[in-house]
């Protein structure tokens, strides 16, 4: 498939050790000018670490980079990037109290004589690359008030701005809708067609059959082999990831759905929530489905206090509650995995065990003083209920796998035994054997009485994963469907743009 010549980028022997951990052992690959290179594994597999050393954040133990014909080291970021060698991360790194144009185009300002700021060139720039990705905001809009899915292609923008060698994707589709995807793929194309060398790394894999042409797959440390995306299949691809065929992983469990734990009425919250109506039972798995924007996540953030509902009503257990804030939510047994949990679920400085314990701190102490034991024997019981691999409960979060992380999160509410969890985009940005023991978790949970509300962007989870679906579409609740009648023709019209 490949020439020498052709080769952009050449890894040979690559490894890379943190204390405790292998994470790179001896990677060989190589990405073509014009090809776009997916690299895919579970968490922890060594993805993350290779591309920072790509991108200089990170230097190598031992190995070469071949970049251009030329042997390179890189012992910064700055140094990657003059070097034409773009990072887009998966954890956003914008400046949110910057506008698009400046974020965009920070470290390469446009001047005008005495240091200024040509702001004509800057917001016309802007205003061309915004274009050309199709995007609704402007220049001058600040980053910090817009959606996760914008500043996702805000950090896209800035990399079509440096027209960039090499391409680094780290989950980029994590926060897009369909329609954000599709424009993204089109510029991906485009940048192929102009000789711009990409590497793809994601979790979903209609993604990587989709716009790749070659797929290298990391597991604990190691290449375990490069195929052409033409000549595989998933199987094959998820047999090499995590050493066993996909169909050992995803079953329908079945469990008894009892009464009425939470019923909302006519809730309402600005433009984003309308007239939502909706009830679960003890045991059942409901599901929250939509396009990004729906209102599926302000909803669940009404129900857990918050933000404020403008009206509506909030039954649990068939008696009407006030839920004014997340304290009062715990309070009454309810709890909710956010979306980003980076930001929103973990305290990511903090040990494992610190945050496991974090909701049920008042009952934990004494006088003041923390009952490490008991702390410990919490963490201990869910680290192994939910098989959470980390060196032990100090252990500080942030080092975690995303999958390890989602697990914390949602250990941390379901060891308070909470009648109602709240799930918002579970697997999000996990790969696909964390994906399918969460999914197992799920089912657990729901057979062990808790009602749980599942949202998702993810059509193959929300049906595999739910007893009944509801679907929603700018902010109203637009089709209600059980597991024996849905299907993916009835779920798109049903969130499609009227």
């Amino acid at each position: 498939m490949t020439t020498e010549n052709k080769i952009a980028l050449k890894v040979n022997k690559i490894s890379k050790a943190f204390p405790g951990v292998k994470a790179l052992d001896q990677v060989d690959f190589s990405v073509n000018a014009g090809e776009v290179h997916a690299f895919v594994g579970e968490n922890g597999a060594g993805k993350s670490t290779l591309m920072k050393i790509l991108a200089g954040i990170y230097t190598p133990d031992e190995g070469e980079i071949v970049y251009q014909g030329k042997t390179v080291s890189f012992h910064n970021p700055y140094q990657a990037i003059e070097e034409g060698i773009i990072l887009i991360h998966q954890e956003l790194s914008l400046v949110q109290e910057l506008t698009v144009a400046e974020n965009i185009f920070l470290g390469q300002l446009p001047l005008k004589k005495f240091g200024r700021v040509d702001w004509d060139e800057l917001f016309g720039k802007t205003e061309r690359i915004l274009s050309q990705l199709k995007c609704d905001f402007k220049p001058f809009d600040l980053v910090g008030s817009l959606s996760i899915a914008y500043q996702q292609m805000v950090e896209i923008a800035r990399a079509l701005s440096r027209e960039a060698k090499l391409i680094i994707f780290d989950e980029p589709t994590a926060s897009l809708t369909d329609s954000e995807v599709k424009v993204l793929f089109e510029n991906i194309n485009e940048l192929k067609k102009k000789g711009t060398a990409i590497v793809y790394i994601t979790h979903k894999m209609d993604e990587i059959f989709k716009i790749t042409d070659r797929i290298s797959v990391l597991r604990d440390g190691q290449k375990t082999g490069t195929l052409n995306t033409k000549e595989t299949n998933r199987n094959e691809v998820i047999n090499l990831m995590i050493g066993r065929d996909l169909n050992e992983f995803f079953e329908t469990t079945s469990h008894e759905i009892g009464e009425e734990v939470l019923r909302i009425e006519k809730l309402n919250r600005d433009q984003f929530v309308k007239d939502v109506s909706f009830d679960i039972k003890a045991g059942e798995v409901l599901g929250l489905y939509g396009l990004v924007g729906a209102g599926r996540s302000e909803t669940a953030e009404s129900i857990f206090g918050i933000i404020q509902a403008d009206s509506g009503k909030i039954f649990l257990e068939g008696k009407e509650v006030k839920v004014p804030n997340p304290k009062k939510a715990v309070k009454l047994g309810i709890g909710l995995v956010p979306e980003d949990r980076k930001n929103q679920g973990l305290i990511l400085g903090m040990a494992c065990d610190d945050n496991m314990t974090l909701p049920r701190l008042g009952i934990m102490q004494k006088f003041g003083f923390i009952n490490n034991s008991k702390q410990n024997s919490i963490f201990s019981e869910y680290a192994d209920k939910l098989s959470i691999s980390t060196p032990g409960p100090n252990q500080a979060v942030g080092k975690l796998s995303g999958g390890n992380q989602q697990k914390i999160v949602i250990g941390k509410w379901i060891s308070l035994n909470p009648k109602l969890l709240i799930l918002d985009e579970p697997t999000r940005g996990i790969d696909v054997g964390s994906k399918a023991e969460i999914h197992k978790l799920i089912g657990q949970m729901a057979g062990e009485g808790i009602a749980v509300l599942v949202i998702s962007s993810e059509m193959p989870e929300i049906m595999g994963v739910s007893d009944r679906i509801i679907t929603m579409r700018e902010g109203q609740v637009t089709g209600e469907f059980t597991r024996e009648e849905v299907s993916e023709e009835k779920l798109l019209l049903a969130c499609a743009h009227k």
